[in-house]
C-alpha cells in the first residue's frame, strides 16, 4: 500500500482534539455504565453499555449521536458479523463511531446528523443464534485497519476509565440547563423519554427526601420563549405542571410519591410524552 492511501496514524494531539467533542450516545442527564471486559467479541477499546437492573430493562432506551456526521452504515448486518442492527456515523478527518445490536434505526445512509439526534433504541439484534441481552456496543475509530483502528473513547473531553465506569451524559445538545440542575442537588435521573429532535422529558428521584421531580429540557429555539411542558402526578392526587412558553426548560415540578406510582411527561415543540402509572415507591 503506497503512502498515499495509508490509513492514517491515531496522532495523540489529533485524537485529543477531535475526540473531546464527543460525547455519551444517551440523552443528557442519564447516567449508563460502560464495559469493555465483558465480551469475548471485543478487540480492544469497544464498549457495552447498559443502565438497567435486569437483562431487559434497557431494552427501547433511546441511543444519540456522540458528535455530529454523516451516517455511513444504517442496516442489519445480518449473518455478516455480530452487530445486527447497525449505524455508523463519519465524523471527519478518518474519525468514525459504531452503535450496534439496536432494537431500531432512526436514521439512514446518506443522512447528516446533529450532535445529540436520536439514531436508534438500544436492543440486542445480532447474528443467527448470537443470543444476546440489550445493551448498546460502542466504538470509535480512527482509520481502516482494524482492529488497531479502534480508539479509547472519551466523552466530554475525559477518556472513559476502562475496563469499566459509570458516566453521566452531557450531550445536551446546546442547552447549557440539564435536568440535575433544573431540580436541584440531591435528584438523579430515573428515566426519561425524547420528545422527537425538541427535547426530552426527565424524571428524577432524591434518595435523601424521597421526592421526584420532573424537568423538560429543551434541544431547539433555545433561548427562544416556546411552548414547553413538565408535570408529575402522584396517584391519588392532583397533578402538577408547569407550562408555559420557555427559552430553556420547564420545571422542576417536584412532589414526594412515597409507596405511590407516578404518571409524568412533558412536551417541547410538537412531541409530547405522557408515561404509565410506573416507578411505584420511587
Amino acid at each position: 500500500m503506497s503512502a498515499a492511501h495509508a490509513d492514517p496514524e491515531p496522532d495523540s494531539a489529533q485524537a485529543e482534539l477531535l475526540a473531546t467533542n464527543f460525547q455519551l450516545p444517551f440523552p443528557c442527564g442519564q447516567t449508563w455504565t460502560g464495559n469493555s471486559s465483558d465480551s469475548s467479541a471485543h478487540q480492544s477499546y469497544e464498549i457495552d453499555f447498559n443502565r438497567g437492573s435486569t437483562p431487559d430493562a434497557d431494552r427501547g432506551d433511546t441511543v444519540v449521536a456522540a458528535a455530529s456526521g454523516t451516517v455511513v452504515i444504517s442496516a442489519h448486518q445480518g449473518s455478516t458479523n455480530g452487530y445486527g442492527n447497525l449505524v455508523k456515523i463519519d465524523h471527519g478527518g478518518g474519525w468514525t463511531t459504531y452503535y450496534a445490536h439496536l432494537d431500531s434505526r432512526a436514521v439512514s445512509e446518506g443522512q447528516t446528523v446533529t450532535q445529540g439526534q436520536k439514531i436508534g433504541e438500544v436492543g440486542n439484534t445480532s447474528k443467527p443464534g448470537n443470543n444476546i441481552s440489550p445493551h448498546l456496543h460502542y466504538e470509535v475509530r480512527l482509520g481502516t485497519s482494524y482492529p488497531s483502528n479502534i480508539q479509547k473513547a472519551v466523552f466530554d473531553g475525559v477518556t472513559f476509565g476502562y475496563p469499566t465506569q459509570s458516566v453521566t451524559s452531557k450531550n445536551c445538545a446546546g442547552n447549557p440547563y440539564t435536568p440535575e440542575k433544573v431540580c436541584g442537588a440531591g435528584y438523579s435521573v430515573i428515566d426519561s423519554a425524547a420528545l422527537g429532535g425538541d427535547g426530552a422529558v426527565y424524571l428524577l428521584y432524591n434518595a435523601s427526601n424521597g421526592n421526584n421531580c420532573v424537568a423538560t429540557i429543551k434541544s431547539r429555539s433555545l433561548g427562544t420563549d416556546t411552548a414547553t411542558t413538565a408535570y408529575l402526578e402522584v396517584q391519588g392526587s392532583a397533578r402538577k405542571t408547569d407550562s408555559g412558553n420557555f427559552g430553556y426548560y420547564a420545571g422542576p415540578v417536584v412532589a414526594s410519591a412515597p409507596g405511590k406510582c407516578v404518571k409524568w411527561g412533558g412536551k417541547a415543540g410538537s412531541s409530547s410524552y405522557d408515561s404509565p402509572w410506573e416507578h411505584c415507591g420511587s
